[in-house]
């Protein structure tokens, strides 16, 4: 077709931005946030695109079945498998681009979302539209957020939850998994601080050893009134074991990555909600499949990631924006710069980032970007300046 966009060039950036305090949750050994992979791809008619992807090695699936992935690994399945598998596509063809990509290369989902987000980026900013608009339109401008507190000492915890509440945050997210009784003390004291109102939901990432000792820690911590449960062990038939034994409802996350993963938790009954990226599925338009099927078996979604820069969190924001089953709040950024700072502490995870204009923070939620493609403008000075790679 004489108006196909194809790629013209592809170049990419290993970029390390400064934390705020480090990350942790159960069975990480990476720090998060420190080495992640960006993509700037031009079309053959000179625009510009931009995609991310959130590399981390020690981050998969049940029982081993989805595998980590570090910036190198990315890069080498980007320019070696990615970029000439997609030669002659026109890159307007999202299910086109898809197949190119699951042809040239099993797996490696987080190289594939870098890629496809900037081709979304670059394509909707060819056609004047949003990429929300690429994905079936917008369902909602702004998205509510659940901010993430980290393994850490008890009163630390407890001293950041007291602070983002007061910036607005209504929903915490506490990570456990690592030694029961510490993870019930830490939501008893979180309870206290915060109050009756705020809503307390609890992410092990897998980290207790049986299903019974899960339901265990669900039933005490219930006491304080959690409001759900995340991935609290590994594998679907754990899950549905700490299901049919507790009232919780339990959210699965890295038991998800496809469709036929959200089939397979409806089925055995091991979750109620699920955790969605653009990431794990390998990208936005995989990621709103995955939502329309969970949508179909009645389970209900947040976004989520880990620890997103601003051309990742943008992307979340979009996938938000267009989906409907996206009721529940998302432990996503609250992108900030050096130059404009949108929250202390709630929700943000970088000192400064590599867009110019951070998204707009209301009363615990973040605007949708508006404007074609992405809605962002990218500084590559900030690229250069913490760029590792």
């Amino acid at each position: 077709m004489a108006d196909a966009l194809a790629i013209a060039g592809l170049e990419t950036f290993v970029v390390s931005l400064p934390i705020r305090r480090p990350h942790f949750w159960a069975g990480l050994t990476a720090t998060s946030g420190q080495g992640y992979v960006v993509v700037k791809l031009r079309l053959t008619n000179g625009v510009i695109g931009w995609g991310e992807a959130q590399t981390i090695r020690s981050w998969g699936g049940d029982d081993a079945s989805r595998y980590g992935e570090t910036p190198k690994t990315a890069l080498a399945v980007i320019h070696e498998c990615i970029v000439p598998a997609l030669e002659g596509v026109d890159l307007r063809q999202f299910e086109q681009v898809h197949a190119a990509m699951g042809r040239a290369v099993r797996g490696h989902p987080y190289a594939k979302a870098a890629v496809e987000v900037a081709i979304m980026d670059a394509v909707g900013r060819s056609l004047g539209l949003p990429v929300y608009q690429l994905l079936g339109g917008l369902f909602r401008d702004r998205v509510p957020l659940a901010h993430s507190i980290g393994l850490m000492d008890v009163k630390a915890a407890v001293a950041e939850s007291v602070q983002v509440v007061e910036e607005g945050i209504r929903t915490l997210k506490i990570k456990i998994g690592v030694e029961l009784e510490r993870d019930v003390e830490v939501v008893r004291q979180v309870r206290k601080a915060i109050g009756d109102a705020p809503d307390i939901r609890v992410d092990a990432n897998q980290g207790y050893r049986t299903w019974r000792e899960a339901v265990s820690a669900v039933r005490r911590m219930n006491e304080y009134r959690i409001v759900y449960a995340e991935q609290l062990v590994d594998g679907v038939d754990q899950m549905a074991e700490v299901s049919r034994h507790c009232d919780v409802p339990l959210m699965a996350d890295e038991s998800i990555w496809t469709e036929r993963d959200v089939v397979r938790i409806a089925t055995a009954g091991a979750a109620q909600y699920l955790s969605c990226y653009y990431t794990k599925p390998g990208g936005l338009w995989k990621a709103k499949r995955l939502l329309t099927v969970a949508g179909a078996h009645r389970m209900l979604s947040d976004i989520n990631g880990s620890g997103e820069m601003g051309i990742g969190n943008a992307a979340n924001l979009h996938l938000a924006a267009a989906a409907p089953e996206i009721v529940l709040p998302g432990t996503i950024p609250v992108t900030s710069t050096a130059e404009v700072v949108r929250t202390k502490v709630a929700g943000r995870k970088y000192l400064d980032d590599i867009i110019r204009e951070p998204f707009v923070y209301e009363a615990g939620s973040l605007r949708v970007p508006q404007g074609a493609g992405l809605g962002i403008d990218v500084d590559e000075d900030k690229i250069r300046k913490y760029q590792v790679a």
